[in-house]
């Protein structure tokens, strides 16, 4: 494709999700394949909406019975799987369960790489971290091994993880996804020109969503 010929502003997807969601770490890898086979066609954004946090946030013991007893569902729905790692977590009961530090980091990659396509992959390994290997969201150096793949600098990680600017980051994207009227996540909105049109409340199969998508691309012109 020349120059000529290639549209300025693709669509947009925007994968509405949360760090401590399991039905998004379910539908994460659905959105992966979206961006894989609409490459050219479709650019792919995550945001991270909030789910819990200022009277909510507390130990998991608090949603753990609740949680424990839908994991089965999220697995036999999207084929995902909660790691032995994680469960032991949730019956330990100490956790801190807080979307905002999770969702710190996904900032603080995306600042630091400028690379939207990127930081929907580190934000599904963010999510394998806790929902596989039970690893501690709230503890910055966890994030340091889910950079190498990535060529981030840990240092420069480190750093503007902890900078203010990053959490008020977080915090404006939270008031964001509120003020598009999101309730539920995931949820999965596309935007062609000045348009948002909702794709997704809630977790879809790959073939449903790319069916969907296919069609609303079609109705929009793109």
């Amino acid at each position: 494709m020349t120059p000529e010929t290639t549209p300025a502003h693709l669509p947009e997807l925007l994968y509405i999700q949360d760090p401590l969601c399991g039905w998004c770490y379910g539908m994460s890898p659905v959105i992966q394949q979206v961006q894989q086979d609409f490459a050219g066609r479709l650019d792919v954004s995550v945001l991270c909406g909030g789910m819990v946090k200022g009277e909510d946030v507390g130990p998991i013991a608090d949603v753990w019975d609740d949680l424990r007893r839908s994991l089965p569902e999220v697995e036999e729905v999207t084929g995902v799987q909660f790691g032995a790692a994680f469960k032991a977590l949730g019956e330990a009961g100490d956790y801190v369960y807080d979307s905002e530090p999770p969702s710190r980091a996904i900032a603080a990659f995306r600042h630091l790489t400028q690379d939207p396509a990127r930081t929907v992959v580190f934000a599904h390994a963010v999510q394998l971290a806790l929902f596989r290997d039970g690893q501690d969201l709230n503890d910055p150096s966890v994030y340091n091994n889910l950079l190498a793949p990535f060529g981030v600098d840990a240092v420069d990680f480190q750093r503007r993880w902890a900078a203010p600017e990053t959490a008020r980051a977080a915090q404006q994207e939270f008031a964001a996804v509120a003020r598009i009227g999101v309730e539920g996540f995931p949820t999965a909105v596309v935007r062609v020109g000045e348009q948002g049109y909702v794709l997704a409340r809630g977790y879809q199969p790959y073939e449903q969503l790319r069916a969907g998508l296919e069609q609303l691309l079609r109705e929009a012109g793109a």
